[in-house]
C-alpha cells in the first residue's frame, strides 16, 4: 500500500469511528454523494479536499498523515521472492543497503558508479516491492525494519556466505575499533536458550544504536559488520581423534 492509498484508508478508518457517512461528507465539502464516493474510490483527492475531509474529522491534514504513517506495517521478514529479487541486482542490493542506512539519493551517487536515474529506478521497485515509500523529493521512508531477519536458507542467507563471510572475515582485527571474540563452552538446553535471547538482545541493541546514529551527517557514521552465530560443534581435528565408537552424534 502506497502512501496515499494509505492516508485515504486512515481517513475512512476516522469517518468510520466517527459515524459519518458518506452522504455526510458531501454536505460538508458542498458536493453530491456520487462525487464524494467517485473521489474514494480513484483516490485522486486534492490537497484542497484533504484538508477539508481533516478539518472535518478535526485533525489537521499533517495529524492524519503522522497518524497514516504509524499505521504502515514494519516488515521483520521478507519473503522469499522479495529476497531472491534483492540479490538478482547487484546495484538493487546497493541502494537497498544504502537506503536502509539512511543515505539518502545524492549521498549514493556520490559514493557509487550509480547515476541518479539508476538509483532512482532501483528506489522503485524497493517500492513495489513494499519495503520503502519513496517521498517528494526523492526522499526514502522504510517499511521494512532495519534489522529485518533473514529466511532460513534462504537467498540473502546464502549470498551471504558464499560472497560476504569470507569477505568479512578476511581481516586481522587488530584496529583499536575492531574486535575478533569467540568462546567455546558445554551448554545446557536451558542454557543454550538463555544465551540465544542475550544474543537477540544484542542485536537489538545495535539496531537501537543505528537509529541513534542515523541523524549525524553520513561523514561521522561508519558501516560496522557484527557477526552474531552459535551452533553445537566439534573442531573437525579433534572428531577425528574420538573413539570409533563415540563418533557418530557426539557431543562436546
Amino acid at each position: 500500500m502506497n502512501e496515499v492509498a494509505q492516508l485515504i484508508a486512515t481517513i475512512k478508518r476516522h469517518l468510520k469511528a466517527q459515524g459519518l457517512t458518506y452522504r455526510e461528507v458531501a454536505n460538508a465539502l458542498e458536493l453530491s454523494e456520487a462525487s464524494i464516493k467517485r473521489l474514494f474510490a480513484s483516490e485522486r483527492f486534492t490537497v484542497d479536499r484533504l484538508v477539508q475531509l481533516s478539518t472535518l474529522l478535526g485533525f489537521t491534514l499533517a495529524e492524519l498523515a503522522q497518524d497514516a504513517a504509524a499505521e504502515l506495517p514494519a516488515l521483520r521478514t521478507l519473503t522469499i521472492e522479495q529476497e531472491t529479487r534483492l540479490v538478482s541486482d547487484r546495484k538493487l542490493l546497493l541502494v537497498a543497503v544504502c537506503a536502509l542506512n539512511h543515505w539518502s539519493v545524492a549521498e549514493i551517487v556520490a559514493a557509487y558508479r550509480v547515476t541518479y536515474a539508476e538509483c532512482l529506478k532501483r528506489l522503485l521497485v524497493l517500492e513495489r516491492m513494499g519495503l520503502i515509500a519513496l517521498l517528494p523529493n526523492d526522499r526514502i521512508r522504510l517499511i521494512v525494519m532495519r534489522d529485518f531477519h533473514w529466511l532460513p536458507d534462504g537467498p540473502i542467507r546464502a549470498f551471504f556466505m558464499q560472497e560476504g563471510l569470507g569477505d568479512f572475515l578476511s581481516n586481522s582485527f587488530d584496529e583499536p575499533e575492531q574486535t575478533l571474540e569467540f568462546a567455546h563452552a558445554m551448554l545446557t538446553e536451558p542454557a543454550l536458550e538463555q544465551l540465544r535471547l542475550e544474543l537477540q538482545k544484542v542485536r537489538a541493541r545495535l539496531a537501537l544504536l543505528h537509529d541513534e546514529s542515523s541523524t549525524a551527517p553520513l561523514a561521522q557514521r561508519r558501516g560496522v559488520g557484527m557477526l552474531l552465530a552459535t551452533r553445537e560443534w566439534e573442531p573437525a581435528m579433534f572428531a577425528q581423534m574420538r573413539m570409533p565408537a563415540l563418533r557418530k552424534g557426539a557431543r562436546t
